[in-house]
């Protein structure tokens, strides 16, 4: 069973066929094989075997919950152990731009960062409505969601 993943947005950089950005979901029933397609040279490629016994990528087995970076000019037989495989592949051309990261904030410049971290110390993106930082609703509501425009939805 094939899907096509909805286009990214037109400004973003997967929306440009040059930077090969793809994201395959690939479910395998037992024994199968699938040809992944070479992609551009220079493109980097992870594999993870998330689901299944045994999974190899050409003749080399991939462990279960495993990851691998594979060379992505190349075409990969993906071959199914003894039970149905699930494989997540990812792959794009880098962005060749640097990359700092702390916590859950990711910039191109430690001062961007800085930045980050004062930008939600000072509104949390865009401000917080209630009173205290930790509402909580009683435990007797039940599951529910109350929308922006006042409209309240209830769950089971």
């Amino acid at each position: 069973e094939h899907e096509t993943a909805p286009a990214p947005a037109p400004n973003s950089w997967a929306a440009d066929p040059e930077h090969d950005v793809a994201i395959w979901n690939i479910k395998l029933d037992a024994g199968a094989r699938y040809l992944l397609p070479a992609a551009k040279a220079g493109t980097n490629r992870s594999i993870y075997f998330y689901e299944g016994d045994r999974m190899h990528l050409n003749e080399q087995e991939l462990a279960h919950y495993h990851q691998a970076e594979v060379k992505a000019d190349s075409a990969i037989m993906l071959t199914a152990g003894d039970k149905p495989c699930s494989i997540l592949v990812l792959q794009g051309q880098p962005i060749n731009e640097p990359v700092v990261q702390h916590g859950p904030f990711v910039m191109n410049t430690r001062e961007e960062i800085q930045q980050a971290f004062a930008d939600y110390q000072a509104t949390q993106f865009g401000g917080w409505p209630w009173e205290r930082i930790d509402p909580v609703h009683d435990r007797q509501a039940g599951r529910f969601a109350r929308h922006s425009d006042g409209r309240e939805e209830r769950m089971g």
